[in-house]
Parts: structure tokens; C-alpha cells; sequence
């Protein structure tokens, strides 16, 4: 199984258009590595891919990796996509992929129903047929994807998208970890989490590599850096050194790795303390073009 990380940071990027806290800084100054918006995509052969996200810059991370570039005038080697929640960094770049070009999407019937109900602009996807074809997810049961792929939505303790927040009731359908597998080796794709859940922690450990909810350090970390009052538990976020570290840590995965990573978590800083902390722990810090064969 060949993975690649096409986008390693949270909603907004790395610099973010209108921060300017040290990380962002850092950044814009050469001292930080830059991040698109978290997604990764999945192949079992090298030929046909599963995209994990489709993020507002799904474009430029398309064009960033060759195996996705198109082989005909009219091409792609995106079998399908596939959602773990419907926040906007998840599915956005679904309208960038408008151009009538037949794809699936694999989600929960909850944030399908997010993404297509009473949304006007929902209809450019629908321009021809079968432009968008949707695949339910079921929690908790495996279900094959193109070749010899498998895929179990798992849920995890999360929130409703910001923009359907007041509009629906709460569903464990609102956010799933992603396990993919094939006959040797799985996958967890778990880029929001909020809390541990059995089935997230059993997936874990049998996973071969884990991609894991890095997006804040602490809780308060938006209000140390001037960025916000939120706090990361109200955003849906389990904080790593609130504890998601350590169990991202104890999983016997050959490879574990922090995707989704906030523009202000000082993780980011290759020469910080934090940064420190997460290697010691055995812990990848994700990268744009970040590429694992398993």
C-alpha cells in the first residue's frame, strides 16, 4: 500500500491569509515549512487512487503528485473520495473537481445530507450524470473499495460542522476515523478527533500506520498565540499534551503521524520543545509530499 500526504495542516493552511502568529511568521519568513490543507491519498497499485479529503487546495495537490495527473485530454486517476466529516477543509475542493469529470465519494448518509441538501451551489456538481455519485458508509462495517481495498468508517467523539451548528442534532455520523486495508496492512485516517473511542483505540492497534488528529498542542493555544478564545475541546480537538499523544504513542504502528495540524500549534517548529516531545514519543510531524509505503 502507497500512501502520500497532499496536505498536512488544518483548515486555512500554513501561513494562514490573516495570522500572524509566530508559526505563521516563521513561515512567511523561511523558517517554517508551508502547508496546504490536510488530505492524503491511498493507492493498493500505484494506478488508481483514493483521495482522503477533498481539500479547498486539492488542485495544486493534485498537481503537486504526479500519479494523480490525468493520462488522457479527459483523465483521472482519483477512484474515489473519500470523507471523514463534512467540515468545509474536508469537502470544499469537491467544487474545485467540477469540471464533469465522473467521480465517487464515499461518506456517512449524515455528512452527505450536510453537503447536498439545501445547497445551491451543489448543483455544478450535478451538471451531467453521475458527475457525483455517492457511497454510504455504515458505521462499523467494511465494504470494498476499487481493487483490493477495504474501508470501515469507525466513529470518534467530534461535532457538528461549524456551518450546520444549531441547524441538526448531533450524530455519531458527524465524524469517523477512516481504517483502509488490504490482505497485509490498514490504515487509520483520523484528522478530527475530540476523544478516544473503542473502536478508534482497537483500530489503532492493529493499524500498520496511523494518521492522527494533530491540530492543536493545548488547549488554550489559540488564546496564547492571539488567535482566537476557543478553546480546542469546543472545536471538536483533543489537545496532545491533554493525552492524544500518548496514545497515538503507545500504538504499535510502524508508522505514526500528526496530520491536520493547526497554523498555531508550535509543533510546527522543528527546533521547539514540543517538537521535541512528539519525536521522543516516536511521532512524525507531517509534511506536504510526506510519502509512506507500507
Amino acid at each position: 500500500m502507497r500512501l502520500r500526504i497532499l496536505g498536512s495542516a488544518a483548515g486555512g493552511g500554513v501561513p494562514q491569509w490573516n495570522c500572524a502568529c509566530r508559526v505563521c511568521r516563521g513561515a512567511r519568513e523561511g523558517r517554517v515549512a508551508p502547508r496546504s490543507q490536510a488530505s492524503a491519498a491511498v493507492s493498493a497499485d500505484g494506478e488508481r487512487w483514493f483521495v482522503l479529503h477533498a481539500s479547498p487546495d486539492i488542485r495544486q495537490q493534485i498537481e503537486a503528485f504526479p500519479a494523480l495527473h490525468p493520462r488522457a485530454s479527459r483523465h483521472t486517476p482519483i477512484a474515489g473520495v473519500l470523507l471523514a466529516n463534512g467540515d468545509l477543509d474536508a469537502c470544499l475542493g469537491l467544487y474545485a473537481l467540477r469540471e464533469s469529470q465522473p467521480l465517487v465519494v464515499y461518506a456517512t448518509d449524515r455528512v452527505a445530507r450536510g453537503f447536498r441538501e439545501n445547497n445551491a451551489i451543489y448543483r455544478t456538481l450535478e451538471r451531467t450524470p453521475d458527475q457525483l455519485s455517492w457511497r454510504a458508509l455504515a458505521l462499523g462495517v467494511e465494504q470494498p473499495l476499487e481493487g483490493s481495498l477495504w474501508v470501515t468508517a469507525i466513529a470518534v467523539p467530534g461535532k457538528v460542522p461549524l456551518h450546520l451548528t444549531g441547524r441538526c442534532a448531533p450524530s455519531a455520523e458527524d465524524n469517523v476515523a477512516l481504517r483502509i486495508r488490504d490482505a497485509r496492512h490498514s490504515v487509520v485516517w483520523a484528522p478530527s478527533v475530540a476523544a478516544a473511542s473503542p473502536g478508534l483505540v482497537q483500530a489503532m492497534r492493529e493499524a500498520s500506520c496511523i494518521l492522527f488528529d494533530g491540530t492543536f498542542w493545548s488547549s488554550d493555544e489559540l488564546e496564547e498565540s492571539g488567535a482566537g478564545t476557543r478553546r480546542a475541546e469546543e472545536m471538536g480537538h483533543w489537545p496532545l499534551s491533554a493525552g492524544s499523544l500518548e496514545l497515538l504513542a503507545a500504538a504499535p504502528a510502524s508508522r505514526r503521524v500528526l496530520v491536520h495540524i493547526n497554523n498555531t500549534n508550535p509543533v510546527l517548529i522543528e527546533s521547539s520543545p514540543e517538537r521535541a516531545e512528539v519525536s521522543a514519543a516516536g511521532v512524525e510531524v507531517a509534511f506536504d509530499g510526506m510519502e509512506i509505503v507500507l
